[in-house]
């Protein structure tokens, strides 16, 4: 794999259940700061169960965290959102529903910075008080308040920090044992570094995304960490029906086009479709998955039974590096290709 454009990657592939490759390249630690690389007795290789920062992929486990709850009757994904958080309310407001959150469809804005913000409150203040720019249900606009609203109402409904709910439903019960928020400090060796910023250092083992690290590293739309092997068990769950954490209909439902109205977004609830920009020939109405800003992408596609994970430290040591998109494209590409040889 060329690995020009990031300092390492690790990609896993598999079909049927049967991981057909799983390889590891470059390095998980390569720079001191933004500019000057670590001596050669300090960088780290990458391997291949070293931990990423998985960035908007926690995008998806807040989904089916969500779906969970409205599966066991505990929410209701097309009553408002302000009957369980009724600080989302007024001015259009109370109209959202969690569909909407989970689609992208809230007309909340992309964007809200709580880096800034001195305090707890003043941030949740702050998602709460972002303007709505479209009437609910009546345009796509990814961004993360959707997802952070749709943390604070998986917490809301269960009862249960959004770090407890995950762990104890999802990520426990899939035996994905390396994924967490807030890695312990005694897994930092095998976490691969992020970006050099002037204010935090080098960023490894902490939330890069800025309004994840804000919020306490635990959020919605960011905050996560992984390895390819354990997002592998969650992949393979979704291809065989819900894997014991969700039903089958709910599995159809979240990997299902539910913006029909709105042409040219294909999204499912939290899962992204028929995105050629990183599926490449794997994209389709069924084709699922997500990508995230540290450089990771998961792709699954049902039709064949496969899924494709490359995760990379693109933003190592700067997020000023060129598109990794290319690289997302190939992978993609490669897994067709050897399932069209009859591969594994």
């Amino acid at each position: 794999m060329e690995i020009s454009r990031y300092p390492g990657a690790v990609v896993l592939a598999a079909k049927d259940g049967l991981i057909f490759i799983h390889r590891a390249f470059g390095h998980a630690v390569l720079y001191r700061d933004r500019r000057r690389l670590l001596p050669e007795d300090e960088r780290v290789p990458m391997q291949e169960d070293t931990i990423f920062d998985l960035a908007s992929l926690t995008k998806l486990f807040t989904a089916m965290a969500a779906v969970q709850l409205a599966e066991r009757g505990h929410l209701d994904l097309d009553e408002p959102v302000a009957g369980y958080l009724p600080r989302l309310s007024g001015r259009g407001k109370e109209r959202i529903t969690p569909r909407h959150l989970l689609t992208h469809t809230s007309g909340l804005p992309a964007l809200v910075d709580l880096e800034e913000l001195s305090t707890h409150e003043e941030r949740v203040s702050a998602v709460y008080g972002v303007p709505l720019l479209a009437k609910p249900g009546t345009r796509h606009l990814y961004g993360d308040p959707n997802m952070i609203l749709a943390g604070w109402l998986v917490e809301r409904v269960s009862g249960m920090p959004l770090d407890n709910y995950v762990r104890a439903n999802i990520t426990a019960q899939l035996g994905m044992t390396d994924t967490f928020y807030n890695p312990p400090e005694s897994m930092r060796p095998r976490i691969a570094a992020t970006e050099y910023k002037p204010d935090r250092g080098m960023v490894r083992g902490i939330a890069h995304d800025e309004n994840a690290h804000a919020l306490g590293g635990v959020a919605g739309h960011a905050g996560l960490f992984s390895t390819a092997r354990d997002l592998a068990a969650l992949a393979q769950s979704l291809l065989d029906g819900g894997g014991g954490i969700l039903k089958e209909s709910s599995v159809r439902e979240m990997l299902s086009d539910q913006t029909p109205h709105l042409p040219g977004c294909a999204q499912g609830l939290g899962f992204e479709l028929d995105r050629e920009w990183y599926m490449d020939d794997l994209a389709s109405p069924q084709t699922a998955g997500h990508t995230g800003f540290t450089g990771t992408s998961l792709v699954i596609d049902p039709r064949r039974r496969a899924f494709v994970i490359l995760l990379t430290n693109r933003v190592h040591p700067t997020r000023e590096g060129e598109s990794i998109n290319p690289q997302r494209r190939a992978v993609a590409r490669a897994l067709l290709e050897a399932v069209d040889q009859g591969l594994p």
